[in-house]
């Protein structure tokens, strides 16, 4: 699958199933330096994908400070032709212009990407 490089950035699209609901999540950086996926909670409101008082609350720590997030279990993400099911994945209101998550090394990893930087490429290892 393609992927875009702008900004300095390598970006990418996912799509999420939430109780039988889909969404196409366009900006959503590629990022090996993230142990997590995490998506911008303004991207999937409309799916219905909000926060409770039964949600865990996690706290994570990098380059942009401390981050809270909820977790909410997806019935699919779909990054290309590669589906998770039945996915846990955190959600968080994202303070970054532009960018609607990051597709961390949880999904790169379980589904055997590699990136091409050479042809701008998110391939899965046969």
């Amino acid at each position: 699958m393609r992927i875009e490089y702008k900004d300095g950035l390598l970006f990418t699209e996912i799509s999420i199933e939430y109780n039988g609901r889909k969404k196409k999540i366009n900006n959503i950086v590629i990022d090996t330096g993230a142990s997590h996926t995490l998506i911008s909670q303004d991207e999937v409101e409309d799916i219905g994908i909000k926060v409770t008082l039964e949600d865990d609350i996690i706290t994570s720590y990098g380059i942009g400070g401390k981050e809270h997030a909820f977790i909410k279990t997806v019935q699919s993400l779909e990054v290309g032709e590669y589906i998770l099911n039945d996915i846990p994945l955190d959600f968080t209101s994202f303070k970054y212009h532009n960018i609607n998550g990051l597709l961390g090394l949880d999904v790169l990893i379980n589904g055997k990407f590699n990136i091409d930087l050479h042809n701008l490429k998110l391939q899965r290892l046969q």
